[in-house]
């Protein structure tokens, strides 16, 4: 099997590899983390003249036409940089649920503007009550007269402070639980009624608690059937998993050569600790998993492409997405914790960007579940009779 980027993939990943290498080093990262916005609109209007923000989009629309393969190109070389602009929750969530709409009006209203970089979306789905549980929702959407009334409080929504548009799951029919009965509406961070705390998490980046008190919202900015919310949710998901498996990716490859080029510096007892070879065993554990989260990667990315041309089924897909996370989870807590180890008591400090790249490491983590969560929902996939 060919796992050669095209020319055009080659292109993308080269033109991202450049900008982090050459105008996003980690004094640069640690000067927008510490501003007021956590993010540089002037690095964003770049993405958008790039085309980096079109890249998942169909043509019609003014997008690249894209999929999971261009994403993941894109997703590791940010992920290198642990950029912190919003391309995750606003391209590939935000952007991939509204793609994935049945709402023809909605994707041309839309669409275009993420693509040329002014609109910033998120994707408001997590709940106080519901950890990993996506249809664990009590927000709810109220029929009146002219569309819904929604009500309910989301939290930690990645960008949530920066956005100006929300994509909120509400519950429009039946239980707390339930996977119907669950709707996804398009909203307005300005819209009255919205209320948004925003905060830092511990990785840099940013989120807020949403609050929305009867808040109106037209029928016409529902992105699928009411009720069917979370079929939407179920397609897009395997190709975010991917995208954020990628950036992953990206982080352990580096945190693996900044270990190395660390350990052929420092010397103890007059000789660089890379010759210890219980040390060399280490990396070597590590360069390791790194491998196999690669190789778990593209099997993710061979199976989305067979979807897509009607090969394989998607449940198929839906377990290999799962062991990914898993994979990224246990793999990615092996290499960051060796580069802390392996660095002694610098790579704990704040000065020092090993600690940075293992906080986004966590937080990659528990993005749409923790490794256990996934783990669970592999076995279950695998044997369920």
């Amino acid at each position: 099997m060919n796992f050669e980027f095209s020319e055009e993939q080659t292109m993308i990943k080269d033109s991202v590899s450049r900008f982090v290498r050459e105008q996003y080093d980690f004094d640069t990262r640690r000067g927008i983390i510490g501003s007021d916005a956590g993010i540089s609109r002037e690095f964003w209007t770049m993405f958008a003249e790039l085309g980096w923000l079109s890249v998942p989009f169909a043509e019609e629309y003014g997008g690249f036409g894209g999929n999971a393969v261009d994403i993941a190109v894109v997703m590791e070389e940010l992920g290198k940089g642990i950029v912190v602009e919003p391309y995750a929750s606003t391209v590939v969530v935000f952007g991939g649920l509204v793609s994935a709409s049945t709402n023809t009006d909605l994707k041309e209203q839309v669409i275009p503007s993420i693509i040329d970089g002014s609109c910033l979306g998120s994707f408001a789905y997590v709940e106080p009550q519901s950890r990993f549980e996506m249809t664990d929702i009590t927000t709810t959407a109220t029929e009146n007269d002219s569309g819904y009334t929604l009500n309910g409080v989301k939290t930690v929504v990645a960008n949530g402070g920066t956005a100006n548009k929300f994509i909120v799951s509400a519950r429009t029919s039946g239980e707390q639980f339930d996977h119907s009965g669950i709707s996804l509406f398009l909203v307005d961070a300005e819209s009255p009624g919205v209320d948004v705390k925003a905060y830092k998490m511990m990785d840099g980046q940013s989120a807020a608690t949403v609050t929305f008190s009867d808040v109106k919202v037209a029928e016409s900015q529902l992105l699928h059937t009411a009720g069917e919310g979370m079929d939407l949710v179920d397609q897009v998901m395997p190709q975010i998993l991917i995208g954020l498996s990628a950036e992953a990716l990206g982080i352990m490859a580096t945190l693996n050569t900044l270990t190395v080029d660390y350990t052929k510096t420092r010397q103890q007892f007059g000789t660089p600790i890379s010759s210890f070879q219980v040390l060399q065993h280490r990396m070597v554990d590590t360069f390791m998993a790194c491998e196999q989260t690669k190789s778990m990667l593209y099997r993710g990315l061979c199976e989305s492409k067979s979807v897509a041309e009607g090969e394989t089924d998607v449940e198929a897909l839906a377990k290999t997405v799962h062991a990914l996370k898993a994979t990224v989870a246990r793999y990615g807590k092996t290499i960051g914790e060796e580069a802390i180890q392996l660095h002694g008591g610098i790579g704990m400090t704040d000065e020092l960007n090993i600690g940075h790249y293992v906080k986004r490491l966590m937080m990659i983590n528990t993005t749409f579940g923790d490794g256990d969560f996934h783990q669970k929902k592999f076995n279950q996939l695998s044997y369920s009779v």
